[in-house]
Order: structure tokens, then sequence, then C-alpha cells
């Protein structure tokens, strides 16, 4: 069974970091692509970055340069680190991966930048 367990948000000033964390079961990540997405108040949910199953990345402009993902095989765990936060990265971040056909989330973890 297919299980994204998100963890790690909060509330953090501008300028500030955080570190997500996307706990995998019943599937193996270095296999799969993975991705966050971001869901803000009243817009659509948007992809912030993802990892390849070979390891290349992708970030969307907005976040280029501050926001970092990785993984790490032996916990089967994606992580997206945060840094110089600023008030338009408020939004419930979800771990994602597509197996076959179908889509997995997770329920997602809050991030909340103000000051």
């Amino acid at each position: 069974q297919v299980q994204l367990v998100e963890s790690g948000g909060g509330s953090v000033q501008p300028g500030g970091s955080l570190r997500l964390s996307c706990a995998a079961s019943g599937f193996t990540i270095r296999n799969h692509h993975m991705r966050w997405y971001r869901q803000a108040p009243g817009k659509e949910r948007e992809l912030v970055a993802r990892i390849r199953s070979g390891g290349s990345t992708y970030y969307a402009d907005s976040v280029k340069g501050r926001f970092t993902i990785s993984r790490e095989n032996a916990k089967n765990t994606v992580y997206l680190q945060m840094n110089s936060l600023k008030p338009e990265d408020t939004a419930v971040y979800f771990c994602n991966v597509a197996i076959g056909a179908m889509d997995f989330w997770g329920k997602g973890t809050l991030v909340t930048v103000s000051s």
C-alpha cells in the first residue's frame, strides 16, 4: 500500500528556513520521480520541485536558488530544504508520486511565512 507522509511544516519569519520531509512506504523512491507541490489559499496546486529516479532535479522559477529537493534512499524519504522563505511561500506542501496510471498524494504539511 503506497503511503506518503509529509512533516516539517510550521511558522517561520521571512528569510527563515524549513526542511520538509516525505516518508514513503509501499514502494521504493529511487525507482520513481518524486515531486513536491504546494497549494496556497485560493490558488491552484502548483509543482514546486521534482527529483527524477535518475537524480536530476527541476524547480519552479519562483523557488529556484532557494529550495533544494533531495532524497535519502536508505530512509525512503524525500526532502525539500527551503531557505530565504518569503510570505508568498505560504501554502500547504504536498508530496506526490505517480506509479503507473495512479497519482498518490500525502495529506500535506502547512508552511506559514509571516512576520
